[in-house]
């Protein structure tokens, strides 16, 4: 009951929705260009994340390649970066104030995931 407290209130005061939205258009775009799709799918496993991250964490899938981790490394230098320190911008300024520390410890639960998603699944706990 608790975690499904803490999704609601982070969709409308944790940035959750807003995050949805623009993952979910990172991979709108990625699929169009078709090349692109292994990080569309990416982008959407991280607006699903992103959107309900209580009570769900991440695992490395063992079964990933050579070219999941060289897909990452572009993933790296074009988003992933910016991405990881957005979250870890946005986890420290909730963690700011006594009520905003569980939506901090969520962003900071994105950061490796948006850092190197490739090759990662998200699961209930």
């Amino acid at each position: 009951m608790i975690r499904f407290v803490l999704n609601v209130l982070w969709l409308i005061f944790g940035g959750g929705f807003l995050l949805f939205v623009g993952y979910a258009f990172a991979a709108a775009i990625c699929f169009v260009l078709i090349v692109t799709i292994p990080f569309a799918v990416a982008s959407w496993r991280l607006a699903l994340y992103s959107l309900w991250p209580f009570g769900r964490t991440v695992q490395a899938k063992p079964d990933a390649g050579v070219a999941t981790g060289l897909a990452n490394i572009l993933w790296v230098v074009l988003a992933g970066w910016w991405l990881a320190l957005s979250h870890v911008t946005a986890g420290v300024a909730l963690c700011l104030s006594i009520i905003g520390i569980p939506f901090g410890i969520a962003h900071f639960k994105l950061v490796p995931v948006a850092f190197w998603p490739l090759g990662r699944e998200v699961v209930e706990v």
